[in-house]
């Protein structure tokens, strides 16, 4: 049975490889996210697609403009019949405030905070914002809280601070999942399906480790179980 908290990222550029994938992970899976690579190439009949396979879809592409740009871009992407989508933070409590009142309830809106790519050094360094990620990242929580979204997307690591700051059920999407012993990629702040769970994830999003695996059924079913009994 698929769980639907567990979110596999499609981090492919074609149609084909994302059939592949869907295809072969048959019934197991019941909740993809679609990024901007794929997005980008292949637009929204990916989305169609997943739909017609009873999919729920995770749209990520992190909006992040004047708040008129977002509210507009917004409103063509709730006519897709998506499940939960993304912004940026860094935009403000006006842009994800316009981009909310455009979206409703239709989906879930979470922002995203600092990536899990990113490093403190790299923060102070690119952002020069001088605090330590985590409390960058609360501060961007509260802030989509003070605009009204459903949640954010984080590091595992922070969940606890945010869920603390903000309220427990305020949503926290948590990318940077890998098994034990497993790569960790261009990722930098990683934790494993168990830890996500000990700590208070609300979804996790996995790509690589599911979709680049020799048995991926076997792969999901493993991080699943992970996940669920941790």
């Amino acid at each position: 049975m698929a769980d639907d908290r567990l979110i596999v990222a499609l981090d492919v550029s074609t149609m084909d490889a994302m059939k592949e994938i869907v295809t072969s992970l048959g019934d197991s899976v019941s909740f993809y996210k679609v990024g901007m690579e794929l997005f980008y190439a292949e637009g929204a009949k990916t989305i169609r697609f997943l739909q017609e396979q009873n999919k729920q879809v995770f749209l990520d592409l992190k909006l992040h403009d004047i708040p008129n740009t977002v509210r507009s871009a917004m409103s063509v992407l709730r006519t897709f019949g998506i499940d939960m989508v993304t912004v940026h933070a860094a935009g403000g409590v006006e842009m994800m405030r316009e981009a909310k009142k455009v979206l409703g309830d239709q989906a879930k809106l979470v922002a995203v905070t600092q990536l899990t790519s990113t490093s403190e050094e790299d923060m102070r360094d690119c952002q020069n914002i001088q605090t330590t990620v985590s409390e960058s990242v609360v501060n961007y929580a509260c802030k989509a809280k003070e605009a009204g979204l459903d949640g954010v997307v984080c590091s595992a690591q922070e969940v606890k601070l945010i869920k603390a700051a903000t309220s427990e059920d305020f949503l926290c999407v948590t990318p940077g999942i890998r098994p034990a012993g497993s790569e960790i990629g261009d990722q930098k702040r990683v934790m494993t399906p168990q830890e996500a769970h000990q700590i208070g994830s609300d979804y996790i999003v996995v790509g690589r480790p599911i979709t680049r695996a020799t048995d991926p059924v076997a792969a999901y079913r493993a991080i699943k179980a992970e996940w669920v009994n941790g």
